[in-house]
């Protein structure tokens, strides 16, 4: 079974540490067949800086250059080095994202969401203690109608943390189906993979992205699925990657089944991708 890594991220996101050729040896040190890079991308020059934890537009060349280190490094081993963006999802944004794939030459994008509304990111410990006056439901109709969207969008390779809205554990009662179905539907007829996204086990949440109850609905309908550790240093590189293999032996009843996966975004790009086929 091979071992990838296609959500990692390098310091020029401002919030992450280590060198290429860090990654590099850790990627060989666990026998991983492809180390995919996909940071943060930038968005608009005329919105900068939007946050403080993405790449900025002026770091292209320098991100070219620390992908190219990576590929000096693995020079000579099996490893493959691919060249990815995780892109923030916004109405109206198609146009910017179009344009990065083709300026970056990407080999897939991720798409995330990490914002109900602009300026208002779920994975801030702001958003986390804040007083609101939207519900939680609210925001969870928020959140999951931008991912439907995002998916709609048929812009991505991959789904990055789809249930990021859970990260500070506020989650609303009741069949939480209720606000992921569409998202599900939208998926099964959309041919884009989706991450477990082992970093969710060590957030305040505890719990692998997506749930148990959406993967196990992920299997049922066939929806590719890889595993990605959202790595920020070159130690968590393909961190908890068995413990998500064993993860979905458990909801499948057997050892998951791996295929290469291509997507009609980037279809000289195989993503190495699970199910219970």
């Amino acid at each position: 079974m091979q071992r990838t890594d296609y959500h990692t991220h390098t310091p020029l996101c401002l919030h992450a540490t280590g060198e290429p050729e860090q990654f590099v040896t850790r990627a060989l040190e666990l026998n991983l067949s492809t180390y995919g890079i996909a940071d943060h991308a930038p968005m608009p020059p005329e919105q900068e800086p939007y946050d403080n934890w993405r790449m900025r537009y002026a770091d292209a060349a320098a991100y070219r250059e620390w992908i190219n280190r990576a590929r000096a490094a693995a020079q000579g081993s099996s490893l493959s080095i691919l060249t990815g963006l995780e892109c923030d999802w916004f109405p109206g944004i198609e146009p910017w994202i179009q344009r990065l794939r083709k300026e970056f030459d990407c080999d897939y994008l991720i798409g995330s969401v990490h914002y109900l509304r602009h300026g208002e990111s779920v994975d801030d410990s702001v958003y986390a203690n804040r007083t609101i006056t939207e519900s939680t439901e609210q925001d969870w109709l928020l959140y999951w109608q931008a991912v439907t969207d995002m998916v709609n969008s048929r812009l991505f390779d991959i789904i990055g943390h789809i249930d990021l809205v859970k990260i500070w554990g506020r989650v609303p009662g009741g069949d939480l189906s209720r606000f992921y179905t569409p998202t599900l539907d939208a998926l099964e007829h959309s041919g884009i993979a989706v991450e477990i996204n082992t970093a969710g086990w060590h957030k305040y949440c505890a719990e692998q992205y997506p749930s148990r109850a959406f993967l196990q609905e992920m299997l049922a309908r066939r929806i590719p699925i890889v595993i990605n550790s959202d790595a920020h240093a070159p130690e968590q590189l393909s961190r908890n990657w068995e413990q998500a293999v064993t993860l979905l032996h458990e909801l499948t009843g057997k050892q998951p089944v791996q295929f290469e996966h291509r997507t009609a975004n980037s279809p000289h790009t195989i993503l190495h991708a699970y199910g219970s086929f």
